[in-house]
C-alpha cells in the first residue's frame, strides 16, 4: 500500500510540473477573435485581436514595451534594483520576473511565464541569422504566440510604428516615431559636416578595469559613428556580448584616444593616479562615465537608451553642432519614453559624472 501510495504522489508530482512547466495550461487563442501578423522574421503569426497581456523575451524588448505599454506587461525579463524602481511605475515592482528567453544568458522561469498567462511574446533587438528558428522554438516551448520585430537604430521608428498597430497604440507609437526620426536625421546631419580631421577617436571601456571595449563594428557602440566620432579600437573578432572585446593597456596607448568613455562600475575614479594617467584623453579630462539609470544611455543592453545616448555623446564631443542643453533634452527624453518627470536637479546628477574635467597640474 505505502508503494502504491509513493507512485501515486509521485505521479501527481509529475503531472503538476509539467502542466506548470510545460507551456500547455492554458491556450491564449482559446474562445478569443484572432488576427494574422507578419512579424519581421517573415513569420505569419497567428495572435489575438485585442492583446492585454505581453511578455518580452528579454531586456531589449522589455526596455521598449515599457516605453509604450508598460500596463500591458505581466512579467519582466529582469526586475528593477533599488536605483531604477522611481523610473518604473509602482505596480511593475512586484511584477514576476521570467528570465531571458534565449540565447547565451537564457535563464527562462517556464513555471512564472505560465502562471502570468501573457497572450504574446514579444522580440526586439537585431535580426540574426537564426531568428526564425528561434521565434519558433519559444512559440512552440511556451506555447504562446511569438513575433520578433527588427530595432536597430535605424530600424527603432518602424518598429514602434508595428508595435503600435499590433498593440492598438497607433497614436502613442507615431509620437515617439516621429522623435527618433528626427533624431537619427539629426544626428546624420551633424556627422556629415565634420571632416576626417575633426572626428574624435573613441575608447568605449566597459568591466571594472576598463579594458572590456565595445570595438568599431559592435551594436553596443554603433552611437560613435552615428555622432561623428571614430571608434579607437578595431578587432578582427567583434563580439557584443559580455562586455565586448578585451584589450590590454599596452593597445590603449598604442591608439591614444582623444575620449574614454566608461561604463558605470568602471574605473572612473582612480584613472588619474593609475596606469591610465599617461593618456590623452587622461590629462586632458576628456574621460567620462556613461549616465546608467534607469539603464546605460550608450548600450547594456543596445536598445532605446542609445536615443538618449546620441543626444549625450553628441552634445559631448561636438557640443558646437550638437547645441542645445542637454538637461532639457533629458528631460523630454524621460518624460515622453519613461513617462517620468525629470526634474533639473535630478538630470544634473545624473550627468554629474559625464563632465569635462580640469586639466591636471603640471600639464
Amino acid at each position: 500500500m505505502k508503494k502504491i501510495l509513493t507512485l501515486t504522489l509521485c505521479l501527481a508530482l509529475l503531472l503538476g510540473l509539467f502542466s506548470g512547466c510545460g507551456g500547455k495550461r492554458y491556450d491564449p487563442l482559446a474562445g478569443v477573435e484572432t488576427t494574422v501578423f507578419t512579424d519581421d522574421a517573415g513569420r505569419d503569426v497567428t495572435v489575438p485581436a485585442g492583446i492585454t497581456r505581453i511578455a518580452a523575451s528579454g531586456s531589449t524588448a522589455q526596455m521598449i514595451l515599457m516605453t509604450l505599454v508598460p500596463e500591458l506587461l505581466v512579467g519582466l525579463a529582469s526586475s528593477p534594483s533599488t536605483a531604477q524602481r522611481p523610473y518604473f511605475p509602482e505596480e511593475m515592482w512586484t511584477l514576476p520576473t521570467f528570465g531571458q528567453f534565449y540565447g547565451s544568458k537564457a535563464n527562462l522561469n517556464m513555471e512564472a511565464l505560465i502562471d502570468a498567462e501573457p497572450q504574446l511574446i514579444v522580440d526586439l533587438g537585431d535580426a540574426k541569422e537564426n531568428v526564425r528558428s528561434d521565434m519558433d522554438g519559444i512559440q512552440k516551448q511556451t506555447g504562446i504566440p511569438t513575433v520578433f520585430l527588427e530595432a536597430t537604430l535605424e530600424e527603432m521608428p518602424q518598429a514602434y510604428r508595428k508595435l503600435g498597430r499590433l498593440l492598438h497604440r497607433e497614436a502613442e507609437a507615431e509620437v515617439l516615431a516621429v522623435y527618433l526620426e528626427q533624431t537619427l536625421a539629426m544626428a546624420a546631419e551633424n556627422s556629415a559636416k565634420l571632416p576626417q580631421d575633426a572626428r574624435k577617436t573613441v575608447l568605449f571601456g566597459t568591466g571594472a578595469t576598463g579594458l572590456a571595449c565595445n570595438a568599431e563594428g559592435s551594436v553596443q557602440a554603433d552611437v560613435l559613428s552615428l555622432v561623428g566620432a571614430v571608434n579607437a579600437i578595431h578587432s578582427e573578432e567583434i563580439s557584443n556580448r559580455n562586455g565586448g572585446t578585451t584589450v590590454n593597456l599596452e593597445e590603449v596607448y598604442a591608439c591614444d584616444p582623444d575620449v574614454i568613455l566608461l561604463a558605470a562600475g568602471g574605473p572612473y575614479d582612480t584613472l588619474a593616479e593609475s596606469e591610465w594617467s599617461g593618456l590623452t584623453a587622461v590629462k586632458n579630462g576628456t574621460y567620462y562615465e556613461i549616465p546608467n539609470l534607469p539603464y546605460d544611455w550608450m548600450s547594456s543592453p543596445p536598445s532605446i537608451n542609445r536615443v538618449l545616448g546620441i543626444y549625450w555623446l553628441g552634445n559631448l564631443l561636438y557640443p558646437e553642432l550638437y547645441d542645445y542643453d542637454m538637461v532639457e533634452k533629458a528631460q523630454e527624453f524621460y518624460r515622453l519614453f519613461w513617462h517620468y518627470e525629470l526634474s533639473a536637479e535630478e538630470a544634473e546628477q545624473l550627468l554629474a559624472r559625464s563632465t569635462r574635467k580640469t586639466r591636471r597640474e603640471g600639464q
